[in-house]
């Protein structure tokens, strides 16, 4: 697996909390070990990004969570524009 980021493991949770999520859910989702996903549930439930409903004992996506998946769905799209447009470059021969 490739390296990733906080922020790319940040948003396979909060994808994972969308509909409502177990902490074993967001554990396989994310691919992180339980002391992981514990420090990262701490993390997003600090900062309002997921809730923990008491009743159903899952994990849902807040309206500023839902903001962050936005958001990073377009810098990741425009981050992959910019980097299909350099390796064509590359392979045409114009860059380097």
């Amino acid at each position: 697996m490739k390296y990733r980021s906080r922020t790319d493991i940040i948003a396979m949770i909060l994808q994972a909390a969308m509909h409502g999520a177990t902490k074993t859910r967001l554990m396989y989702s994310a691919f992180l070990s339980y002391a992981q996903v514990q420090e990262y549930i701490k993390y997003l439930t600090e900062r309002q990004l997921i809730s923990f409903e008491e009743d159903t004992r899952e994990y849902k996506l807040t309206a500023q969570g839902l903001h962050f998946l936005g958001v990073y769905d377009e810098i990741s799209e425009i981050v992959s524009l910019k980097n299909s447009r350099t390796s064509e470059r590359v392979s045409a021969g114009l860059l380097g």
